[in-house]
């Protein structure tokens, strides 16, 4: 059975381009629309079987793109809207096809905001609040939410599959002693990068340095960078990024679609 893990998103909140913004990131998206980036979010496929990571309010578009047509799971990492924005979306996927409840794994605090702001649709999921450090199952795969810093209750996701480990963290501003222990050994560490050079928000964010610098001190195999805000702080072209990390092997700049393969696990095993 194959597993792989796709990045769907990899834009901060106002994906690039924006509709409001003339920067030269923005220009280069609307001369190359490859280099669009829509907002952050994963997908995990274990064969036929396929979940969310994060619901973002381009989730129509990218699960379009990438020929998806099933969801059976979908973990949540935190109650920001480009994070939930786009759960209205499977309202007519569960109605007119699934039939039934999609699993729902959100955070203990975000149940009474999700119930508040989807009165209309609490039919479409089946809640549960995952708790830090308890292992979730789906398929081949067990997830593991971790404490992210982002201000509110947040995780980032710990997912193995095999002998294969991808540490999954979209919004943070560092990580604790606890969950650094963890994720030793990770064959990826995909993390929040939002910010190229100076960091505005660094209770909630990190920039490309911090991001390259905790994942060297991780150890992992491969850092790659998401969650990128283009426009903030200074403004750069993806050639500048490739620019700025050009002197890090180990290091690599995340695309909208940009897949990881795990190793196939035999049947019955």
């Amino acid at each position: 059975m194959n597993n792989e893990i796709t990045i769907l998103g990899t834009s901060a909140g106002p994906g690039v381009p924006s509709f409001f913004c003339d920067c030269c990131a923005c220009r280069e998206a609307r001369q190359n629309p490859d280099l669009t980036r829509t907002r952050s979010g994963a997908l995990l496929r274990s064969g036929l079987q396929c979940a969310l990571i994060d619901c973002s309010p381009d989730l129509r578009s990218q699960l379009v793109r990438e020929q998806i047509v099933r969801i059976d799971a979908i973990f949540l990492t935190h109650w920001h809207f480009d994070h939930f924005g786009g759960l209205g979306e499977l309202e007519y996927y569960v109605k007119l096809d699934r039939k039934e409840p999609i699993p729902f794994y959100l955070p203990p605090s975000a149940v009474t905001r999700f119930s508040e702001a989807f009165p209309d649709i609490q039919e479409i999921f089946a809640v549960t609040p995952w708790q830090f450090y308890q292992p979730c199952r789906f398929a081949d795969f067990t997830l593991t939410p971790l404490p992210a810093r982002h201000g509110i209750e947040t995780a980032g996701f710990l997912i193995e599959s095999g002998q294969r480990k991808l540490a999954y963290f979209p919004d943070t501003a560092g990580l604790d002693d606890t969950s650094q222990k963890l994720l030793g050994n990770l064959d990826w560490f995909v993390c929040d990068a939002t910010f190229s050079h100076e960091n505005w928000f660094p209770d909630s964010h990190m920039s490309l340095a911090q991001t390259i610098a905790l994942g060297n001190h991780l150890g992992a195999q491969e850092t790659v960078l998401t969650h990128l805000a283009m426009h903030y702080s200074q403004p750069v072209t993806t050639s500048d990024l490739y620019n700025l990390i050009a002197a890090e092997p180990q290091v690599r700049l995340a695309t909208d679609g940009l897949t990881f393969e795990f190793e196939p696990i035999s049947e019955g095993v």
